[in-house]
């Protein structure tokens, strides 16, 4: 079918060109991908594109402060499974998938120290060290509590412009250095959900009711 007849099976009219993007701070791309003048994603050339910003805050100290209400509710129903079977604290609490691992108290333990040293690291707070020496469920929320009050004390604008910043994390294994981004995408967020979630396994493990909506927590 010629050009013509094309147009007229469309209704007699012919197909438009898209409407010209308007640039107002760069010259034309020179690829479909950046800009020639700041080489910028070339997305920012349309007027309509709203790029969306999120600090290192902001996927932190909230999603922190989320997953320990969350745990707060799955130890709670932890403690009364453990009493509505007569079972004993400790069971729980001691809690093991092998024996090689970590118990209940542990995973706790290191989901409150991941996200006080981001606090520490990237918003140069002062440290609040904590004993490592809880072993009832009371002793757990105290320190959820603890943690928690800590977070909430971080001024956002303290982790600004934090994103290149030198992180070094030093274990018995050695030393790595990170960039303040690559620190909490990298290590800090996927170290904080691996111990939370190890604390709900074991907890399911025993038999507690708790399902994804427990650890995901409800709106």
């Amino acid at each position: 079918m010629g050009a013509k007849n094309a147009s007229s099976a469309r209704g007699g009219q012919a197909e438009r060109a898209p409407p010209p993007i308007r640039r107002t701070a760069c010259i034309s791309p020179s690829s479909a991908y950046l800009c020639t003048a700041c080489a910028k994603p070339a997305l920012h050339l349309n007027p309509r594109f709203r790029p969306m910003s999120l600090s290192l805050y902001d996927v932190t100290i909230p999603v922190f402060l989320r997953n320990f209400a969350n745990l707060t509710e799955i130890l709670k129903k932890g403690e009364a499974f453990a009493d509505e079977e007569g079972m004993a604290h400790e069971e729980l609490l001691g809690a093991r998938l092998i024996e090689d691992m970590h118990p209940l108290t542990a995973q706790v333990q290191r989901a409150s120290d991941t996200a006080k040293f981001v606090a520490v690291r990237l918003g140069r707070v002062e440290n609040m060290p904590m004993a490592d020496d809880e072993k009832t469920f009371a002793d757990l929320h105290a320190r959820i509590d603890r943690t928690v009050e800590f977070l909430k004390s971080v001024d956002r604008a303290s982790m600004d412009n934090r994103e290149d910043a030198e992180v070094v994390l030093t274990t018995r294994t050695g030393s790595t250095t990170f960039t303040g981004t690559s620190y909490v995408l990298n290590f800090a967020l996927p170290n904080f959900f691996f111990h939370v979630t190890t604390a709900y396994d074991l907890l399911r493990h025993k038999g507690v009711p708790i399902g994804k909506m427990d650890y995901l927590g409800r709106a």
